[in-house]
């Protein structure tokens, strides 16, 4: 285990420079490197070898694609489509534009699998709306980024996308697995919206009539078929995770440039190069974090981890408590990708040793990592909702913080009753 000090200590140290993660991770495997190759080990040569291989993943392409789908979604109408859908739905719940926002979330979670596509997507319609309706502007703020967390839950997800295949589990029961989670988180943050509402005055639309859910739902049906043939057309076979990811795209560039025509052909490339732009930053953190996984496994660190939690015994509800906590502190710091690259090749076969699932435990990671979207130093929705809403940094971090509260619950019913996670990859 004395290679395990520079691993851990050397990324900590390393990113404490305020180096990007993908610099902090080469250094910290250049530094292992070189403290085997000292001692006749593995040459630094291996470096350059295993970040190519990494990227040469068939899999791994399904990453841009769905990045560019929820961009060419996110560039027409299907927002504002969805969201006037919900605002029928709901809206006249006491709470009003609150269970909108949620709902709205929940519904384009199915075609952005982030949480920073939802909070940049709807997110600035949602407090413009609600601006409108006079509601209150950090109870907007807080709920507008509580409900952004829905988006790596439901599928299709890309953290879960990431960790199916570093983990060799299947994507498509991870997306099955994802999805109650992911409606109980909703409906939690909805029940908080009812409370506060109490408190807090919440304007209500009137009661929809049939012939305005009628209307408003045909106008969104499109866009909200896009999870089910995503999620459908990988279940049943039909197509692999990699080719639903380019069928989102082809049905996204149809839905707005041939049936909406509210995208137009000159603006695509424009989208192409900003999802060009942010998938080369993922691509990147995960090929250095490839090599890294490799080099752990070569060096036998996640073997003799296992090894250690099976001599300390721990009962698997202690493990998962733990880990809980230690995964909202990592969620602090990095990205819920980023995160997912590294934790998974290091406690996924510590974890199974233990006698986990490897299913499970790749939800409950994914939904625990996510809480960082919205919790400083880093949550990348926070800094999203700051030129959105006119706040100031800590104001927006001071408006979420009630709405921790149903996000952390949800958190512990899936730790303590795991079926929320498994009963509908145990159906299928």
């Amino acid at each position: 285990m004395e290679i395990f000090l520079p691993f851990v200590g050397g990324l900590i140290f390393f990113m404490a420079l305020g180096l990007p993660v993908f610099v902090a991770l080469g250094a910290t495997c250049l530094l292992a490197l070189g403290m085997t190759s000292a001692s006749g080990g593995l040459p630094v040569e291996l470096m350059s070898l295993k970040i190519t291989q990494t990227l040469n993943s068939f899999p791994l392409l399904a990453i841009p694609l769905f990045i560019l789908a929820a961009n060419l979604l996110n560039r027409g109408s299907a927002t504002t489509r969805i969201f006037d859908f919900a605002n029928v739905l709901v809206g006249f719940v006491r709470g009003g534009l609150g269970h909108v926002n949620v709902v709205a979330s929940m519904i384009f979670a199915g075609m952005s699998g982030t949480a920073s596509a939802d909070a940049a997507g709807l997110g600035a319609l949602e407090i413009r709306a609600m601006r409108e309706k006079g509601y209150d502007l950090k109870y907007s703020t807080g709920i507008t980024a509580a409900s952004s967390v829905i988006g790596p839950i439901i599928p299709p997800s890309v953290a879960m996308l990431v960790y199916g295949w570093q983990a060799d589990v299947s994507v498509g029961d991870l997306f099955l697995a994802g999805f109650v989670p992911g409606v109980l988180m909703a409906a939690l943050l909805m029940a908080t919206t009812f409370i506060m509402s109490y408190k807090i005055d919440m304007p209500t639309r009137p009661r929809p009539t049939p012939r305005e859910v009628f209307e408003t739902g045909h106008r969104a049906v499109l866009p909200m078929l896009t999870p089910l043939i995503i999620v459908g057309g990988i279940w049943s076979g039909i197509f692999s995770p990699t080719e639903a990811g380019a069928v989102a795209c082809a049905y996204a560039i149809a839905l707005g440039v041939f049936v909406y025509r509210d995208v137009k052909i000159k603006e695509l490339f424009q989208v192409f190069v900003q999802s060009m732009e942010f998938s080369a930053v993922i691509l990147l953190i995960i090929a250095i974090s490839g090599f890294y996984g490799w080099l752990l496994v070569r060096l036998q660190v996640p073997q003799a981890l296992a090894a250690g939690l099976i001599a300390m015994d721990l009962h698997t509800t202690i493990l998962l408590l733990i880990l809980m906590v230690f995964f909202i502190l990592v969620g602090c710091f990095m990205s819920v990708i980023e995160s997912v690259l590294i934790l998974t090749p290091i406690l996924v076969p510590a974890v199974a040793a233990s006698g986990v699932d490897p299913l499970f435990f790749g939800v409950f990671m994914v939904i625990t990592l996510s809480v960082g979207v919205i919790t400083p130093p880093f949550g990348t929705v926070l800094y999203i909702l700051v030129p959105i809403t006119g706040m100031r940094f800590e104001q927006v971090v001071m408006s979420v913080l009630p709405f921790l509260i149903p996000i952390l619950l949800t958190i512990l019913l899936v730790l303590f009753f795991p079926q929320i996670v498994l009963i509908l990859p145990s159906l299928f």
